[in-house]
């Protein structure tokens, strides 16, 4: 399996067609289609399906070109380091964030930390919570952010916070005229929610069932993987949406209105770096940076590491206590 292959491979999925390939490459279209034949013909199965001049791509090539994708950023990342290095250029701090976190705090420990050390390369990415994990754990991120959980082994959590979740509405609903939003005023409501089972959503649902309003009461119920999307259909009139607060305070939509719940639903993430990889420096100032950002954020309640397994058992319940060595931190 030759690097020109994955090349070509990924270059035909981007663009949607070899001819689009070619030129991005700058290559003849035959040798492209050569390339990704010969690919094909190593794997063993069709990467796309011809109809004439057009291609698409076969299930299993959607899921190769996940890895390919993130083989080739790698690569991409080493000649730029290599490049930074011939010119002394300073170590870039590589991030790993969800949506939330990215959006609602490391903008603003970013911003802490260049005003005490000044500029500095940065790669930030925004991942779903479990990515974040195995960037961090596979060491291709210096840190990450996340919410809970982050038990897993190979990590060492600094501190982990926690946050109510808010309601999200258009400014003009009826229910935005309240200071704290009723629980119970949202059982009657269409509801925009996240779709993870196991984190943010588990918590909402578990609220909602002992205040007598279980989910599956909930008609017409919006489900996403990004806060801002819930923003945005919320925006639309489309229902209220249950979020945590980080992203109504850091990306603000104009013509929504942010409410506290009169029932706490808990919001917990923390900050992550590898066990393995000593802590720099420059990514033990952003840790501290990370935790003034929340610090001055309202309602902020910080948590000791050793509080995580406490923590899980208290919004996971039973489904969180630990089964022999497997949850350590």
């Amino acid at each position: 399996m030759e690097l020109r292959q994955l090349e070509a491979f990924a270059a035909v999925m981007s663009t949607g067609s070899v001819t689009g390939a070619a030129r991005l490459l700058a290559r003849s279209q035959p040798a492209v289609s050569r390339l990704v034949q010969e690919l094909e013909a190593e794997i063993g199965y069709a990467l796309f399906t011809r109809h004439g001049p057009r291609v698409t791509p076969s299930e299993q090539g959607f899921l190769l070109y996940e890895d390919v994708e993130r083989a080739l950023g790698g690569l991409q990342q080493i000649h730029l380091r290599a490049a930074e290095i011939a010119r002394g250029n300073a170590q870039p701090l590589v991030l790993a964030a969800t949506s939330a976190l990215a959006v609602g705090l490391l903008p603003q420990a970013l911003q802490r930390l260049e005003a005490q050390a000044g500029a500095a390369p940065i790669q930030l990415r925004s991942a779903s919570p479990e990515q974040v994990v195995h960037a961090v754990l596979s060491g291709a991120v210096q840190l990450g952010a996340s919410s809970l959980p982050l038990e897993h082994r190979g990590l060492d959590v600094h501190w982990i916070g926690e946050m109510p979740c808010v309601a999200v509405l258009p400014h003009d609903d009826p229910l935005a005229a309240h200071a704290v939003v009723p629980l119970a005023a949202l059982a009657q409501r269409r509801l925009i929610t996240m779709s993870n089972p196991f984190r943010l959503r588990r918590r909402l649902d578990a609220t909602l069932a002992r205040a007598g309003h279980p989910p599956t009461q909930q008609s017409a119920l919006i489900e996403t993987n990004s806060s801002v999307n819930a923003q945005a259909l919320a925006r639309a009139g489309l229902g209220v949406a249950v979020l945590e607060p980080l992203t109504a305070r850091g990306a603000p939509l104009e013509g929504l209105a942010v409410r506290p719940l009169d029932t706490d639903i808990p919001f917990i993430f923390g900050v992550v770096t590898p066990q393995a990889r000593p802590v720099t420096p420059p990514v033990r100032a952003l840790i501290d940076a990370l935790l003034e950002a929340a610090s001055a954020l309202p309602h902020f309640v910080r948590h000791d590491p050793s509080a995580h397994a406490a923590l899980l058992q208290s919004v996971y319940g039973d489904a969180a206590r630990p089964s022999g060595d497997d949850t350590s931190l």
